[in-house]
């Protein structure tokens, strides 16, 4: 009785291992690995500011809080005007900035408090697109009562063409790198495969412009020079080579 149990056991182990087994024999056909080529093309446009954005602030310090925000108030509005009257739009005039805090003076010899006086500060971040009359709309608005203008950042309003121009160059770029190393290499160029792209986009141009005593005689025309800006695509494209 135990004799026969067992060879039936042992031939449905085997049963089991080969039907584990058989299909990982089965080799299929493989496919000849793909080949392929890579290449980086770039493509550079050379930009010409047409916008600046500027951040131009009125700062006074009085006695009073009262008397510090009163005066403040008049010399910033008289800013706004000048900025108005020199052709900026409204719309392009916006408040960072306004802040009221005490300034407390100690005696340098007793290390005392001697006293305290109050200082504000008013700063509007301004659009301007008629970049070509900047210098005469800083001396303006330093006559009217600015004495802290600062961060002027040159801009292209609009990239788009810019842009377009760019990777338009980088594929150019990209295609003919592709063909010549085929051709040095000894292959045959195929269909394109992949293709990407990163566009780097210049960050805006900064220029410092500082003066004070506002209400003063500013000099005629302070010369600003926007300089230009580069903007540079980057493609990666891949090819099959036979």
């Amino acid at each position: 009785m135990k004799r026969s149990s067992f060879i039936p056991a042992v031939i449905l182990l085997m049963a089991v291992v080969l039907s584990a087994c058989g299909p990982a024999t089965i080799v299929a056909n493989p496919l000849p690995p793909q080949r392929s080529l890579s290449v980086t093309g770039s493509g550079t446009v050379t930009l010409t500011p047409d916008i600046a954005y500027i951040n131009i602030g009125v700062h006074n310090e009085m006695p009073t809080a009262s008397e510090a925000v009163t005066s403040n108030n008049t010399q910033t509005q008289q800013v706004i005007d000048a900025l108005k009257k020199s052709g900026v739009d409204a719309k392009d005039i916006r408040t960072t900035n306004f802040s009221i805090y005490p300034n407390v003076q100690y005696d340098p010899q007793t290390n005392l408090k001697i006293g305290t006086t109050y200082v504000v500060d008013n700063t509007v971040y301004v659009t301007v697109h008629q970049i070509d009359s900047l210098g005469d709309l800083l001396d303006a608005t330093v006559k009217a009562g600015a004495n802290s203008i600062n961060s002027i950042q040159f801009d292209v309003a609009d990239k788009t063409s810019a842009i377009k121009q760019a990777r338009d160059e980088a594929v150019k770029d990209g295609k003919s790198q592709a063909q010549d190393l085929a051709s040095s290499s000894g292959v045959t160029l195929g269909g394109l495969q992949t293709v990407s792209f990163i566009d780097n986009v210049p960050t805006p141009l900064m220029e410092s412009f500082g003066k004070g005593g506002g209400g003063g005689v500013a000099a005629p025309s302070v010369p600003i020079n926007s300089g230009q800006m580069t903007l540079t695509v980057t493609v990666n494209m891949t090819y099959e080579i036979r």
